[in-house]
C-alpha cells in the first residue's frame, strides 16, 4: 500500500510549480517530479487556500474543527461518568468499590482512562487490580520492606549491607540484592556517604563500524544508502543540504534542506527517504546507511529512527573523505551544476534550484556510465521489469 508523500517534498513541488515559466505546464511538472497531475493540482489548490489566495477549509481551521469535536465528546463521557459514579455511590447497600464501576463504564463505551481522571483513580493500580489481585510474593516483599524501614529507623547509619545482616537475623530469607534493591527503590541509604542524584553527564553515541570500506556497489535497490551534508552561502546566510543517495541506481532517494545544521536536518533526510520508498512499494528494512563521523550523523536521534527503520548505520574513518567518496563525487556534481553558477540572493531561491536539480535534472536527464548511459530513473525502471519477468 502506498504511504504518504513527505511533507517537505509536497512543499518543494508546490514552490516549483508556483515558480514555473512560461509555457511549462502543471503536468509536466508533475511528470518530472513523479507525481499525477491531479495529485499535484489537490496540492496547489490547498496551498492557495492555505495562504488565503483561494476560500476554503485550511487545515488549522479543520484541526480545531476536530479538536472542538474531540472536547464536545470528552465532556460528554465524564458527564456519564459523574451521573453513573452518583446513582452507584447514592446506593448504601453496595459497597463503596469504584474500579468496578470504571470496568463498566469503559464496557459501555466510555474509556477507562476517562473514568479514571474524573474520578481521580490510578491508571497503573486500575489495570493491576483488573489484570489480577496481589500476589503472595507482592505480601512477603511488602514484610521484608517494612523489617528493612524498622532497621533502618532504629539506626540510619546502616547502609543495605547492615540492613541485610539485620532483617536475615530476623528470620527473612533474602539475597543481599534484593535489599539493595529496596533501599534503592525508597531511596534509603545510610546519613554518611549518602548517593548524589546529581545531573549526570550524556554519553555520546558511538560510531558505527564501517559496513561498506569503499566498495560503493549494490546487487539491489535499499541495500546501500549513502549520505552526507553540504552548505552554500546566500546573501540571507547559508543553506545546508541533507541528502541520501540510492547506491543501485545512484538515485538521491531522500533529502533535507535547512537554515541551520543540526541533528533533525539528517532524520528529516532519512525520513524523507523511507517515506518515499514507500510511496513506490519499496521496503527498506535491512538497509545500510553510510555516512562520515559527523555530529549530526552520530546523534542519538538518528540512531533511534536507523533502529525504527530496521536500519543498518555505517560510518566511515575520520577524517577520510575516500570512505564516502561516491557521496562526495554527488555534491561535487551539484557544486559544480548549481552552487557555483551564480551568486543567490535567498535561501528560497536556492532551494528551488537544488530542488530542480535534484528532481528533474540529475535523476531524469543526467545519463551516466556506470548505468549503462541510462539515467536513473531509466535504470530502476529497465532492471525492476526485469527482475518482476524473471520472478
Amino acid at each position: 500500500m502506498a504511504g504518504r508523500y513527505p511533507k517537505e517534498f509536497k512543499e518543494d513541488v508546490i514552490r516549483v510549480a508556483r515558480d514555473r515559466g512560461p509555457g511549462e505546464t502543471l503536468e509536466q511538472i508533475a511528470h518530472d517530479f513523479g507525481v499525477h497531475p491531479v495529485t499535484l493540482s489537490k496540492w496547489l489548490r490547498q496551498a492557495d487556500v492555505e495562504d488565503g489566495i483561494k476560500p476554503g477549509v485550511t487545515k488549522d481551521q479543520a484541526a480545531e474543527l476536530r479538536a472542538a469535536r474531540n472536547r464536545i465528546r470528552r465532556l460528554e463521557q465524564e458527564n456519564e461518568v459523574l451521573r453513573r459514579a452518583a446513582a452507584y455511590l447514592s446506593q448504601a447497600s453496595l459497597p463503596k468499590r469504584l474500579y468496578p464501576l470504571v470496568r463498566d463504564l469503559a464496557a459501555s463505551g466510555v474509556p477507562a482512562e476517562v473514568s479514571l481522571e474524573v474520578l481521580g483513580l490510578g491508571r497503573s493500580a486500575y489495570y493491576r487490580w483488573l489484570a489480577k489481585p496481589i500476589t503472595d510474593s507482592d505480601y512477603a516483599e511488602a514484610y521484608l520492606a517494612n523489617a528493612i524501614f524498622d532497621a533502618h529507623r532504629d539506626d540510619p547509619e546502616f547502609g543495605y549491607r547492615f540492613l541485610f545482616d539485620e532483617v536475615t537475623d530476623a528470620g527473612h530469607e533474602v539475597s543481599e540484592r534484593t535489599v539493595w534493591r529496596i533501599c534503592s527503590d525508597n531511596g534509603w541509604w545510610r546519613v554518611f556517604g549518602k548517593k548524589k542524584r546529581g545531573k549526570k553527564a550524556k554519553v555520546g553515541v558511538a560510531g558505527h563500524d564501517d559496513l561498506v570500506r569503499r566498495d560503493f556497489t549494490a546487487a539491489g535497490p535499499n541495500l546501500l544508502w549513502l549520505t552526507d551534508i553540504s552548505e552554500h552561502r546566500t546573501d540571507e546566510g547559508k543553506l545546508y543540504i541533507c541528502a541520501i543517495k540510492g547506491v543501485w541506481s545512484n538515485r538521491i532517494v531522500g533529502y533535507s534542506i535547512s537554515d541551520r545544521m543540526e541533528s533533525k536536518i539528517a532524520v528529516d533526510a532519512l525520513n524523507n527517504a523511507v517515506a518515499r520508498r514507500a510511496v513506490d512499494g519499496q521496503k527498506v528494512a535491512g538497509c545500510t546507511l553510510h555516512s562520515d563521523r559527523g555530529s549530526q550523523f552520530r546523534a542519538r536521534k538518528l540512531q533511534q529512527e536507523l533502529w525504527c527503520h530496521q536500519l543498518l548505520g555505517s560510518m566511515g574513518q575520520v577524517g577520510s573523505a575516500g570512505d564516502n567518496a561516491a557521496m562526495e563525487s554527488f555534491f561535487a556534481l551539484l557544486q559544480k551544476n548549481v552552487l557555483n553558477r551564480r551568486r543567490w540572493t535567498t535561501r528560497e531561491e536556492l532551494r528551488i534550484a537544488i530542488v530542480t536539480w535534484i528532481e528533474r535534472t540529475y535523476p531524469r536527464r543526467r545519463r551516466q556510465e556506470r548505468l549503462g548511459r541510462l539515467t536513473p530513473i531509466e535504470f530502476e525502471l529497465i532492471m525492476s521489469k526485469a527482475a518482476d519477468q524473471a520472478a
